[in-house]
């Protein structure tokens, strides 16, 4: 008798415990939603975890103007993606990591989007409950969870006999110990090591899988109290996860025993494991569960974009507290054009604000290091932007839809042992083929053909530029060739940044100005950093001869 009031009272402080635990847990969530909102995200992306994000995306179906692999590289959009990657969960972030790359061209979408979005930032009660159910769903470290619910049907079936045969084994060799006490603790010992390694030699078959079937029971429980709040702005979201879950009542039922309310676990749930690993117990709903899988997979797809998108939607709006000056884009369907006031680039501490009003391609000249490859990226990366979350970081933003591609920080691949040329014109190529009479593409070309000698890439690069000018496109080509700015005059409009000398000192002011570049810094520059004086001058003697005579032989 005393030891059942021992178990009695060690049950109910489990019990109590359980209860604090979980009120704690809650209170911590809710900590981190205040602490982190509108803040640049504290994630670790190891190369596995970096990989993970990007399987959803690469599953889905391409479109015409979705963002290329250059693009994201030249724009250097996974910095974007980690700045704005505010969402709680595995679901959310994937399905942000694919939004950006994907460029809507419907008005209605992004409108629906930025309803959403204004919503969450409004709303701070509604968000949070949001937020506590995605961060109680969690992230996966190194797998993609949209991965494994697609790769759940490759693993192989298994029959539960043997499970149970273990749960019966160590049932009867508890009731043994009433019975014949030394017998049954030696039967309790022995069956105890042969489960236990059983145990572990399937979970380690089907480790992944296993975390990922964990994750999709969180994220049914969180979707299922994501159901259950009144928030009318959602009422279509919610009315769809209700629908989604039905399918799923008997795939829930008795699922706490595989997977813990909380990714991290607690002290109950470590106890709970040993009862796991004697009595095999989840990997006998665990094999159930696959069963249900089977006829379900395109309801649980549905339910994984749900919490996703929805996810996505509060990151969007942490961002847009983050940035603080940002706007709704303005955009149109129709001929190439693009007004913006006050336009800067996302990432930059001091970024320097630029207006441009354009229905035509762009030449844009200036010195080194003066803001020309800056400024072309502040165009591509908030035209991106525009059209996945509805968000500009300037005054305003009055713009065609676009399709949108860049040329810019390309190299030499050596395994192909393709010279920079050529992967320059291939990449300038793969954005000419891009152009059709459906959507004007907004293409950005940082140093036309850097990669051949002054008369070809002048001569060339005219006539790619003039091509694009003629097309249904609007191209924004930074350049060093003023030659260039000569030639295209009447189908390109010509802005430059320029510098200025102080104390032996070149100094930049980042500004956009209207008209070609007339100042050159390079040679400046080599003198500033120490080189012979005599062979500055004698430079800069060429240089002007040159000009005055068409030879460079002096």
């Amino acid at each position: 008798m005393p030891y059942v009031i021992i178990i009695a009272i060690v049950l109910v402080a489990l019990f109590i415990k359980s209860i604090y635990d979980e009120k704690n847990y809650t209170r911590k969530l809710y900590l981190k939603m205040e602490r982190e909102w509108g803040q640049v995200p504290q994630e670790e992306y190891s190369e596995a975890k970096y990989h993970s994000l990007q399987y959803y995306y690469e599953h889905l179906e391409k479109r015409t103007g979705d963002i290329d692999s250059i693009t994201w590289n030249d724009l250097d959009m996974d910095q974007i993606f980690m700045t704005m990657n505010n969402t709680g969960s595995a679901a959310g972030e994937e399905y942000l990591f694919a939004m950006l790359h994907r460029p809507s061209f419907s008005q209605e979408e992004l409108s629906e989007r930025n309803r959403l979005i204004e919503h969450f930032s409004e709303n701070k009660k509604a968000r949070c409950a949001l937020q506590e159910q995605f961060m109680r769903m969690g992230k996966e470290r190194n797998i993609s969870v949209y991965e494994y619910i697609h790769l759940l049907h490759l693993l192989k079936r298994e029959d539960n006999a043997r499970h149970y045969i273990c749960f019966a084994s160590m049932f009867m060799a508890l009731a043994l110990i009433f019975l014949n006490p030394v017998a049954g603790v030696m039967a309790v010992i022995t069956i105890g090591i042969y489960n236990a390694f059983s145990y572990y030699k399937r979970k380690g078959e089907i480790e992944k899988y296993f975390c990922v079937v964990s994750h999709l029971i969180r994220m049914m429980d969180s979707m299922k109290a994501l159901s259950l709040i009144g928030d009318e702005a959602i009422a279509s979201y919610i009315e769809t996860t209700r629908k989604n879950l039905k399918v799923f009542a008997s795939f829930r039922k008795g699922a706490r025993i595989v997977a813990g309310k909380k990714p991290t676990g607690d002290l109950l749930e470590g106890m709970v494991d040993y009862i796991r690993m004697l009595f095999h117990i989840d990997l006998i709903k665990f094999n159930n569960m696959l069963k249900i899988f089977d006829n379900n997979e395109a309801e649980l797809t549905a339910l994984f974009e749900t919490a996703g998108f929805l996810d996505s939607m509060i990151a969007a709006a942490s961002y847009r507290e983050l940035m603080g000056k940002w706007c709704v884009p303005v955009l149109e369907h129709g001929a190439p054009f693009l007004e913006t006031q006050e336009v800067y680039h996302p990432m930059l501490d001091e970024p320097v604000p630029a207006t441009l009003a354009e229905h035509r391609c762009v030449l844009i000249t200036g010195s080194n290091a003066s803001g020309k490859s800056t400024f072309i990226k502040t165009l591509a990366i908030n035209a991106i932007l525009a059209q996945t979350i509805d968000t500009v970081m300037a005054s305003s933003w009055h713009g065609s839809f676009f399709a949108i591609a860049s040329s810019m920080a390309l190299r030499d691949d050596i395994f192909s042992k393709e010279s920079y040329y050529i992967v320059e014109i291939k990449s300038l190529k793969r954005i000419m083929d891009m152009v059709s009479d459906k959507v004007p593409v907004l293409c950005f070309v940082d140093e036309v053909l850097r990669g051949t000698n002054t008369l070809e890439r002048i001569a060339a690069s005219a006539e790619i530029l003039s091509w694009l000018a003629g097309a249904n496109a609007m191209c924004f080509a930074a350049t060093h060739d003023i030659e260039l700015t000569h030639i295209l005059e009447e189908n390109y409009s010509n802005y430059h940044f320029q510098e200025y000398v102080k104390e032996n000192e070149v100094l930049f002011d980042y500004k956009l100005y209207p008209g070609r570049a007339v100042s050159k810094n390079a040679i400046k520059l080599l003198r500033m950093l120490g080189y012979d004086e005599g062979m500055t001058e004698h430079a800069e003697a060429r240089v002007k001869h040159f000009e005055e005579s068409g030879n460079w032989v002096m």
